[in-house]
C-alpha cells in the first residue's frame, strides 16, 4: 500500500523550531548508526583523555548494553553535566584550532548524541578526586561511585526511544564483529595502549602494549606479515609507513584495506586511488590489494572536519597526496620476490633496452627471436661465452676438465634452466627446489618494462591517433562535455579527438591507434572520467601503459614455441633484473616455487 503525496492545498504549517530533543536525535542519526558506531566514539574519547588500557563490555552485539572503561585523566565532577552537553569539548576552542585539529574527538557531540538513543550513564574519576561521580544522563542525577581514576561510558538499550531504527539492525554476531573490527582499526594504530573487547561475560579478543609490528602481527595475522612487504617513505611534507600485500595476496574483497591519516582511521577515495594505481600492472582482474597505511601531514594541510562520523577527510593537496601514495606503494613493490629467496638481496643488473618492435603473429616456427640478453654460459652446451659476459665473471669451465663441476644451482636466484614442459613452462633448479616459470606471462613483462623504459627516455608526449571513417557518438553528462572542452589538448596527446555534435552528445573522430578495435565510446567515458577526477598526467600515462601492455602482449612469446636452455636461462636472468617481474601486466604470476621439502612429502621421504 503506497501513502498518498502531500497535496498542493493542504493547509500550510508553519515555520517554527524544533524541540531540542528531536535535533538530538536528528544529528544522532549522522553520528550513531548500529552499536560499534557507539564503541567507535568512545575508545575516540578514552584515546584522546590519555589511556593506556581500555576495556570494551558488551551485551547483544552492543545492542543491550556498550560499557567502555578507560584509565585515562578523567573529568571533573563540576563538568559531567557540561560533558553531556551538544557542542560542549575541551579539545577545540578556535576557528584555527578547528583548522589543525590533533584529537581523535573535537565536534562535542558524541555524547549528547548517544544520550539521545540511548540509556547513558557516566562515571569519572580524575587523580586529585577523593572520590569517583556517576552521571545519569536521563535523570540527571550526580551521585559518587567506586572505581579508580579514568572514565566509565555505559550505554544500554540502543534505539529504545526510536524503535523503527532499531529494527534495521542486524543480528547479534552482526553487530558484534563490526564491534571488534571498531575496536581492530584503533588497536591498529595504537600499540602503546592495550585493548580488550568482552561479550556476554567473556573475553573475545584482547591486544597487549608493544611494538608497532608486534600489534600488526597480533591483529592481521602472521599470515598478512608473511605475504605483505614494510613501507616507509617521505614525500614532500607527508611520511608514509605500513605494509603493503603481494599481488597474491589479493582477496576479492576491499575488507584488510586499512589507511590512517594522522592516526585516524578513514576511508578516503583518494588514497584508495592511488594505491589501486600503484596495483594496476601486478593485480589480477577485480582482485583488491591488502595493505595498512600511516600517513603523518601537518594538521593544517588536512580537514577533518567534513563529516560528523570523521571518517572522511579533505587535504589541501590532494594530487600531492595521490602521487606520493602511488609512487610509495610502487616502490615497495617494486622489487621482485626472488630477490630474497636466498635471504639475501640479489644485485640486479640493467637490462638492455629491447628493441619494440612488435613480433609478428604467425606460426610459432618463424617467430622472432627473444631479444633477451646473453645468459652466462652453461658448461659444455655453451664452451664460449660472449665477451661481455667473460669480462663480467670467468667462464664456466667445460664438463670435460677432470675435477671441474657445473655452476650451482643457487648462483642465481632464479636458478638454471634444465627442461621446457608442455611449450609453455620453464622448469629451473634452484637450491630451494623446483621453480617453474610461465615463459609467455614472464616475458610479457619484461618487454613491457623495457617498452616503459624506452618511452621515458624517448619523452613520448603524444600518443599515434587513427581518424575514425565514421565518428563515433555518444551520450554525454555535463560533466562529461565540460571536461572534454576543458581538456582538448590533454585528449590530443592521448589520441582522442573528441567534439560536440549536439546538444548533450560527444563525437570520437580518432582514437589511439593501437588500441583499434575497442569500444570507442567506452575508452573516451573512462579517460573523461579519469581527467575529471584526477590530473591530466594521470591519465596520459595510464593510457599509455594500457597501449604498451597490448604491445607487449603481442610481441612475447607464444605457447608452443621451443626454447633452447640458452634462451630460457637468458629469460630467466631478464626476468632477476626487472621490476615486478613476479607478475605479468595482467596480474598473473609469472613463476611459482616448488620446495624439496614440499617434494619430499610428495614423496613421502623421511616417513
Amino acid at each position: 500500500m503506497f501513502l498518498p503525496l502531500p497535496h498542493a492545498t493542504a493547509p500550510r504549517r508553519p515555520i517554527r523550531e524544533l524541540p531540542d530533543e528531536l535535533v538530538s536525535q536528528i544529528a544522532a542519526g549522522e553520528v550513531v548508526e548500529r552499536p560499534a558506531s557507539v564503541v567507535r566514539e568512545l575508545v575516540d574519547n578514552a584515546l584522546d583523555a590519555g589511556a593506556r588500557e581500555i576495556v570494551v563490555k558488551l551485551l547483544a552485539g552492543g545492542v543491550r548494553a556498550v560499557l567502555v572503561e578507560d584509565d585515562g585523566a578523567g573529568i571533573p565532577a563540576a563538568e559531567l553535566p557540561l560533558a553531556l552537553k551538544r557542542h560542549a569539548t575541551s579539545k577545540i576552542a578556535s576557528l584555527d584550532e578547528l583548522e589543525s585539529v590533533a584529537t581523535m574527538g573535537f565536534r562535542g557531540e558524541a555524547l549528547a548524541a548517544i544520550a539521545s538513543v540511548a540509556e547513558l550513564a557516566i562515571a569519572s574519576r580524575t587523580v586529585d578526586a577523593p572520590a569517583a561521580q556517576r552521571l545519569d544522563a536521563r535523570s540527571g542525577e550526580l551521585q559518587p561511585a567506586a572505581r579508580g581514576v579514568g572514565t566509565s561510558v555505559e550505554v544500554r538499550e540502543l534505539f529504545f526511544n526510536t524503535p523503527a531504527r532499531r529494527k534495521f539492525l542486524k543480528t547479534d554476531a552482526t553487530e558484534l564483529a563490526h564491534c571488534l573490527e571498531a575496536v581492530r582499526r584503533h588497536a591498529l594504530v595504537r600499540a602503546d595502549v592495550g585493548f580488550a573487547v568482552w561479550h556476554e561475560g567473556k573475553l573475545v579478543a584482547q591486544w597487549r602494549r608493544g611494538t608497532r609490528e608486534q600489534r600488526i602481527r597480533d591483529v592481521l595475522g602472521d599470515e598478512f606479515v608473511g605475504s605483505s612487504r614494510p613501507l616507509d617513505a617521505a614525500r614532500g611534507g607527508l611520511r608514509l609507513r605500513g605494509r603493503v600485500g603481494l599481488p597474491d595476496a589479493a582477496r576479492s574483497r576491499s575488507d584488510t584495506q586499512y589507511v590512517y591519516v594522522n592516526g585516524r582511521p578513514v576511508r578516503d577515495k583518494l588514497i584508495a586511488h592511488g594505491v589501486r594505481t600503484a596495483y594496476a600492472d601486478v593485480l589480477h582482474g577485480s582482485r583488491q590489494p591488502v595493505y595498512l597505511l600511516f600517513i603523518d601531514v601537518l594538521p593544517d594541510r588536512v580537514d577533518v572536519n567534513v563529516h560528523p562520523s570523521k571518517t572522511e577527510v579533505r587535504f589541501r593537496d590532494a594530487r600531492e597526496v595521490h602521487q606520493a601514495v602511488r609512487y610509495a606503494v610502487e616502490d615497495a613493490l617494486a622489487l621482485p620476490r626472488h630477490t630474497t629467496i636466498h635471504g639475501a638481496l640479489f644485485e640486479a643488473t640493467e637490462p638492455a633496452i629491447w628493441n619494440p618492435t612488435p613480433m609478428p603473429l604467425a606460426s610459432h616456427a618463424v617467430q622472432a627471436g627473444l631479444g633477451l640478453s646473453a645468459p652466462p654460459a652453461l658448461g659444455p652446451r655453451d664452451p664460449a661465452p660472449p665477451p661481455e659476459v667473460r669480462e663480467a665473471a670467468p667462464p664456466w669451465p667445460a664438463a670435460s676438465m677432470p675435477g671441474r663441476d657445473l655452476p650451482a644451482p643457487d648462483d642465481w636466484p632464479l636458478g638454471r634452466a634444465i627442461a621446457q614442459l608442455g611449450g609453455i613452462y620453464i622448469l629451473a633448479e634452484c637450491a630451494r627446489g623446483l621453480i617453474i616459470v610461465d615463459m609467455h606471462a614472464a616475458h610479457e613483462r619484461v618487454v613491457y618494462e623495457r617498452l616503459k623504459t624506452a618511452l621515458e627516455r624517448s619523452q613520448a608526449s603524444q600518443i599515434e591517433a587513427q581518424p575514425l571513417l565514421i565518428p563515433a557518438s555518444f551520450a554525454a553528462t555535463p560533466t562529461e562535455i565540460a571536461t572534454a572542452e576543458a581538456q582538448r589538448e590533454t585528449l590530443a596527446r592521448l589520441g582522442l579527438d573528441l567534439a560536440p555534435l549536439a546538444p548533450g552528445v560527444l563525437a570520437v573522430r580518432s582514437q589511439p591507434a593501437a588500441l583499434a578495435g575497442g569500444d570507442v565510446a567506452a575508452l573516451a567515458r573512462a579517460v573523461l572520467g579519469e581527467l575529471a577526477r584526477y590530473d591530466a598526467s594521470h591519465a596520459i600515462e595510464r593510457a599509455q601503459h594500457e597501449i604498451l601492455a597490448s604491445m607487449a602482449c603481442h610481441g612475447a612469446v607464444r605457447a608452443n614455441r621451443r626454447l633452447t636452455v640458452d634462451e630460457m636461462n637468458a629469460l630467466l636472468r631478464d626476468m632477476e633484473a626487472t621490476e615486478r617481474a613476479d607478475q605479468c601486466n595482467h596480474g598473473r604470476p609469472t613463476w611459482r616455487l616448488v620446495t624439496l621439502k614440499e617434494l619430499d612429502a610428495l614423496f613421502m621421504r623421511g616417513r
